[in-house]
């Protein structure tokens, strides 16, 4: 497998990712607070993060570094208020 294919497949993998993620939100799948909310949307900027270095997009390198933040963030809270020190 070439790289141009592995980026491109990576590309769409975090398109696929991102809309899944508001898909199933908006139907009352998966909650905004959960995991898989917050995983696929992780997934979806790790992937276009690859994929947009490689093609040298700047803007959207930024967006998706501050969107795979946002979501690291979350779940970081999320897992330190079930910690057992928090009781």
């Amino acid at each position: 497998m070439n790289t141009a294919l592995i980026l491109e497949t990576m590309g769409w993998l975090g398109v696929v990712a991102y809309v899944l993620a508001y898909l199933l939100l908006t139907i009352g799948v998966l909650k905004p607070n959960g995991y898989p909310f917050h995983i696929l949307n992780m997934i979806g900027a790790a992937t276009l993060i690859v994929y947009s270095l490689e093609y040298g997009d700047k803007p959207n390198v930024a967006v998706n570094v501050i969107w795979l933040m946002i979501g690291l963030g979350a779940v970081a809270r999320r897992l330190s208020r079930k910690s057992p020190g928090n009781l």
